[in-house]
Formats: C-alpha cells, sequence, structure tokens
C-alpha cells in the first residue's frame, strides 16, 4: 500500500542521539509510526516488521500505532533508517528533502538491520564488533 511519509525528531531520538550505536537509538529510529486503522488493513499487529520503499532505496523497520499519525500518513523519525530510503540531494540547502514522499509499506518477517549494517551497505566501513 502506499502511504505519504513524513520525518522529524521524537523526543526519545533526541534522548538517544549521543550514542547513534546503542539498541535505544536504533529501536527509535527504526520505527515507523502509523495509524492504527493503516496497521489493520495490513494485517499487522504493533512492533511487527515492515518492508519500507521510498524514492530511493528500502529498509526493514517496525511498525508502531500512533493516534498522532492520519490515517495514509506514516511518521518516521530521522536517522539512518529514513535516510536509507530518502534521496541524498539537498538541491543547494544542506539537507536532503525528508518531507512529503511516497513509500509503499507492506508486512515482512524480516528483521531490521542494526545501524552500523545500514552504514556498511552504503559504503561505510564494517563495524569492529
Amino acid at each position: 500500500m502506499t502511504y505519504l511519509m513524513l520525518t522529524g525528531r521524537t523526543v526519545n531520538q533526541g534522548v538517544t542521539v549521543e550514542n547513534k550505536t546503542s539498541a535505544e537509538y536504533a529501536a527509535e529510529t527504526s520505527t515507523c509510526f502509523m495509524h492504527e486503522f493503516d496497521m489493520m488493513e495490513l494485517g499487522l499487529d504493533d512492533r511487527d516488521t515492515v518492508r519500507v520503499t521510498g524514492p530511493c532505496g528500502e529498509v526493514v523497520m517496525r511498525a508502531t500505532a500512533s493516534p498522532e499519525v492520519e490515517m495514509g500518513t506514516v511518521f518516521v523519525p530521522y536517522g539512518p533508517y529514513a535516510n536509507h530510503i530518502v534521496a541524498a540531494g539537498t538541491c543547494s540547502t544542506g539537507m536532503p528533502d525528508f518531507k512529503s514522499h511516497k513509500v509503499e509499506i507492506e508486512p515482512t518477517d524480516e528483521e531490521p538491520k542494526l545501524v552500523h549494517e545500514l552504514m556498511e551497505d552504503l559504503g561505510g566501513l564494517a563495524y569492529d564488533r
């Protein structure tokens, strides 16, 4: 199904932003907040995994019901998961366009990748575990 994806900051993301390799940061930024009726339509329970396909790629995230999100839209916190599916170009503004992207969302059995795995996918150096 097609949804309008909006991105922005969350309080929990701000609290964990200083440690971008933490489980807490990954959990917050890998969450796709959706209206509960949209989740019902897709047959999703809270924290089920979904594949989010955007204009420049796809990523697996966890869906969470949110009363603040309108039907037909999803909210994704800024971070490595959102970065994986939006265009990197900035149109000379210095900030990629994180607003109003159409995305496809489908249920999946895959698990979200860890932050360092996403970075490696984009050409970053391998994380020394």
